[in-house]
């Protein structure tokens, strides 16, 4: 029965490093398109920043998901910020006062949910010896 657990155990890890692989992929290809899309406008706008900052954040998190093993928690709640002021960004014109206020409310809710993420990683850190 070890052997079965090993072998379903080394087949999930290869599952993880395909679909990250995939998703690092298709990061860099929509990295691309967009550098394209800005060079045949001949504009940099902030929503073009900003949506490549996206980007960048998903390759950080694949990357720190590959050297540690560890998906981190704030990672996709800055870039859930990061998208909701690109949204708010992009349609600023059409977005009532109580939109503003939601979205806005949104941004401080994570920015406090990533404070209380990062106060309880250095008041309470993890026990790194496993408990068996």
């Amino acid at each position: 029965m070890s052997k079965l657990k090993e072998s379903g155990y080394k087949a999930l890890v290869l599952v993880e490093d395909i679909g990250l692989l995939i998703i690092a992929l298709s990061t860099v290809i929509a990295i691309s398109f967009e550098v394209v899309e800005m060079f045949k406008a001949m504009k940099v706008t902030l929503a073009d920043l900003l949506l490549l900052f996206i980007y960048l954040e998903v390759l950080a998190m694949v990357g720190i998901y590959l050297k540690t093993g560890k998906l981190p928690v704030r990672v996709p709640l800055y870039i859930a910020i990061v998208a909701i002021a690109r949204y708010m960004i992009l349609d600023m014109k059409n977005l009532d006062t109580l939109r503003v206020l939601g979205l806005t409310g949104a941004v401080l809710i994570l920015a406090i949910s990533i404070l209380a993420i990062r106060y309880g990683h250095t008041k309470f850190p993890y026990d790194n010896t496993k408990n068996s």
